[in-house]
């Protein structure tokens, strides 16, 4: 049985706060996804932060393009981005406006639309691996890059939104290093999940590609 969860949005203020703050503080929130479908709501397990500027492993690293405009804020919007030309991931803005950090969202409990995610999840073997790494959570979520740039505290009209849920007790989270991240910010520890939680992605360090000729 699956416990009552408070529905009530979450504001802008809870986003506009420092990275690592807002990153284990989203832990048991529910994000909704309004689709043509229908909604699909997840109970977030798994994130990672990127403090813009300041991260060698943030997109915003190097400053600001066309690509990450939207990491540079207002808090509180959805930074999609594209990768390795095939996977969507969708980050969560945070503040303050103009230093460009956000959550990647890396994995969750899909607890309404279930159907609607195995739709676009076919080879999930189970419900517990619909949402289990960021690509996966994209995929069943249906988010591409027309969503870049959502606010997500817009109100219940809006495609992407974030509901208070069961904020998950500190004793309960654990953290690590973000997966796949080389270079400089390869240890830092800012990957957080809900301990022993089985929709929770496997760690895997960062593996160095080579260029072709």
């Amino acid at each position: 049985m699956i416990e009552s969860t408070d529905r009530t949005p979450l504001p802008r203020d809870f986003f506009d706060r420092p990275v690592l703050e807002v990153a284990p503080d989203l832990l048991g929130r529910t994000l909704v996804r309004l689709t043509d479908d229908g909604p699909i709501e997840l109970r977030l397990t798994e994130v990672e932060a990127y403090a813009g500027e300041a991260d060698p492993g943030s997109h915003a690293y190097r400053g600001r393009t066309a690509r990450n405009a939207v990491m540079f804020g207002p808090p509180g919007h959805a930074y999609v981005y594209f990768t390795y030309g095939m996977w969507h991931c969708l980050n969560l803005v945070c503040g303050p406006e103009g230093f460009a950090s956000g959550v990647l969202l890396r994995a969750g409990e899909v607890r309404v639309g279930q159907d609607l995610a195995r739709k676009r999840r076919l080879s999930a073997r189970y419900d517990k691996e619909l949402a289990k790494g960021p690509a996966r959570l994209a995929t069943a979520l249906d988010v591409d890059r027309t969503l870049d740039g959502t606010d997500a505290c817009a109100g219940p009209d809006s495609p992407l939104s974030v509901l208070t849920g069961t904020p998950t007790p500190p004793d309960q989270v654990l953290t690590g290093p973000r997966t796949g991240v080389g270079g400089d910010g390869a240890t830092h520890p800012w990957r957080f999940w809900i301990d022993g939680d089985p929709t929770v992605s496997p760690y895997r360090a960062h593996t160095p590609r080579r260029r072709r000729a």
